[in-house]
C-alpha cells in the first residue's frame, strides 16, 4: 500500500505505470525461467524450454487477435464496437479450440520431433489454448482503450500464478517436471483472464459493417496474422531447430543463451504495446506519427547497446549469476546472441509502426527474412556459434532494409505534400 501511495504522489502517467508493470512482469518471467534452469539442469531444462517456446509461439498467434481488437477498439464506437468485440471473442475461442485440438492430437508426434520425455505435457498445453485466445482479446480491449491499469493486472496475474504454482508443484511433487510445468502454464491462463470484460461476451449481438469497414478488418487481420507468424519464425525457430539437430544437453545450453540474450526484445515489446494504439489515434486525428516512432527507436537502441555492452564485458558473470556454472560454456556467444536480438528488436518496431498505418511492405520484408533465417540455420548448424552468426547476418540485413524503406517512404511522402 505504501508503494502505491508513493506512485500516486509521483503522479506517474498510465503509460509509465504500464512500463513499470511490464518490467516487473518480464522480471518475474525471467525469474521463472532462471529458477527452472537452475533446478532442472541443462538436459531437463531443454524440455522446459520447449514448453516455454510453445508458450511464446502461442502468444504471437494470439497477439493477432489482441492487435486487431486494440486497433478497432480505437476506430469503432457504440453498438458497432460492442458487436465487433462479441464476434471476435467467439471467433478467437473457436480458433483456439481448433489449434488446441491439433496440439493434443499430434502430441505423440511432437514428442518424437522435439525428443521430449513426455507427450502429456503437450496435451495439457493444448487444453489451455482456447483460454489464452480469450485472454488476448480481453487484453486487446484494454490496450485499445489505453486502460493500462487493467492491462497490467492481467499480465501480472498470469506471471505471478505461473511462477508460484509451478515452483510450488515442483517442490511438492518433484516428479515429471515437464508435465508439472505444463500444468502451471494451464492454470496461469485462467488467472490471466482477471479482470475479464464479460459485458462484451454475448451469444447474439447486432453487428453490421460497411463493405469498406469489413475489408479493412479482414485486411488488417490477415496481414497481422502473417506478421505474427514471421515473429514466431524469427523468435523461436532457432530454439526448435537446435532442439532437433543437437543433443538435449547442448539444446539446454542454447536455451539459456537465448533467454539471456532476448532480454532486449522483451523490453522492446512494451514499446510496441504502447506504439500501436498511439499511432492509430494520431492517424485518426490527422497528426504526425513519426515523432512517436523516433522516440521508441531511440529507447530501444539505447537499451540494446547497454545490454550488448554488458554481455560483452561480463559474460561469465552474467551466466554464473543467472544460470550457474553448468552453463558457462555459452559465455563467448552471449554478446553475439544479444546483438542479433537487438537488431531484430529495432527492425521489429519499424514493421509494427507501418502495420499500425496499414502499410504492409515492411511486414512482407520481415516475413521473407524470417524464412531466410530458418533456411540459414538448416544449412549452417555445424556448431552453436554458427547458428548464432547466421542470425546476426540475417537480422543486420533486415534492419538495413527496414531503415532503407523508411527513408524512401519519408522522401516520397514529403514530395507529395
Amino acid at each position: 500500500m505504501q508503494f502505491i501511495s508513493v506512485l500516486k504522489t509521483k503522479r506517474l502517467t498510465p503509460e509509465q505505470l504500464f512500463m513499470l508493470s511490464v518490467i516487473l512482469v518480464n522480471g518475474g518471467n525471467y525469474l521463472y525461467n532462471l529458477i527452472l534452469g537452475r533446478i532442472l539442469g541443462p538436459a531437463e531444462f531443454a524440455d522446459a524450454a520447449i514448453l516455454i517456446t510453445f508458450l511464446l509461439v502461442l502468444s504471437f498467434i494470439a497477439m493477432t487477435y489482441q492487435l486487431v481488437t486494440a486497433k478497432f477498439s480505437v476506430l469503432f464506437e457504440g453498438e458497432l464496437f460492442n458487436g465487433f468485440i462479441s464476434k471476435i471473442f467467439k471467433n478467437a475461442f473457436v480458433i483456439g479450440l481448433i489449434l488446441g485440438a491439433i496440439i493434443i492430437g499430434f502430441s505423440k508426434q511432437l514428442q518424437e520431433l522435439f525428443r521430449t520425455s513426455s507427450s502429456e505435457m503437450f496435451v495439457v498445453f493444448g487444453i489451455g489454448v482456447p483460454i489464452y485466445f480469450l485472454m488476448s482479446v480481453n487484453r486487446g480491449i484494454y490496450q485499445g482503450h489505453q486502460s493500462y491499469k487493467w492491462l497490467s493486472l492481467t499480465y501480472q496475474a498470469e506471471m505471478l500464478s505461473r511462477l508460484l504454482l509451478t515452483l510450488g508443484l515442483l517442490f511438492v511433487l518433484n516428479n515429471n517436471s515437464s508435465l508439472i510445468i505444463s500444468i502451471g502454464i494451464l492454470i496461469s491462463f485462467g488467472f490471466g483472464l482477471v479482470p475479464f470484460e464479460w459485458r462484451y461476451l454475448k451469444l447474439k449481438a447486432p453487428f453490421t459493417l460497411s463493405k469498406t469497414q469489413s475489408l479493412q478488418v479482414k485486411r488488417f487481420f490477415l496481414i497481422t496474422a502473417f506478421y505474427e507468424c514471421t515473429q514466431i519464425v524469427i523468435n523461436n525457430s532457432d530454439i526448435l531447430l537446435v532442439k532437433h539437430y543437437f543433443e538435449s544437453y547442448d539444446a539446454g545450453l542454447y536455451a539459456s543463451l537465448a533467454l539471456i540474450g532476448r532480454v532486449v526484445y522483451f523490453i522492446a515489446w512494451m514499446f510496441v504495446m504502447l506504439l500501436l494504439p498511439k499511432v492509430v489515434q494520431l492517424k485518426k486525428e490527422g497528426k504526425q506519427t513519426t515523432t512517436v516512432l523516433f522516440k521508441y527507436v531511440l529507447y530501444i537502441v539505447a537499451i540494446a547497446f547497454i545490454i550488448v555492452f554488458c554481455c560483452a564485458c561480463f559474460p561469465e558473470l552474467a551466466i554464473q549469476l543467472l544460470f550457474g556454472s553448468d552453463y558457462l560454456s555459452m559465455a563467448p556467444l552471449l554478446w553475439k546472441y544479444a546483438t542479433a536480438t537487438g537488431l531484430f528488436a529495432v527492425a521489429n518496431l519499424f514493421a509494427y509502426y507501418y502495420l499500425s498505418l496499414d502499410r504492409y511492405i515492411p511486414v512482407v520484408i520481415s516475413g521473407l527474412f524470417g524464412l531466410l533465417q530458418v533456411a540459414l540455420v538448416i544449412v549452417f548448424h555445424s556448431s552453436l556459434e554458427e547458428v548464432v552468426l547466421v542470425q546476426i547476418w540475417a537480422m543486420t540485413s533486415l534492419l538495413v532494409l527496414q531503415i532503407g524503406y523508411f527513408i524512401i517512404d519519408s522522401r516520397q511522402t514529403k514530395s507529395h505534400i
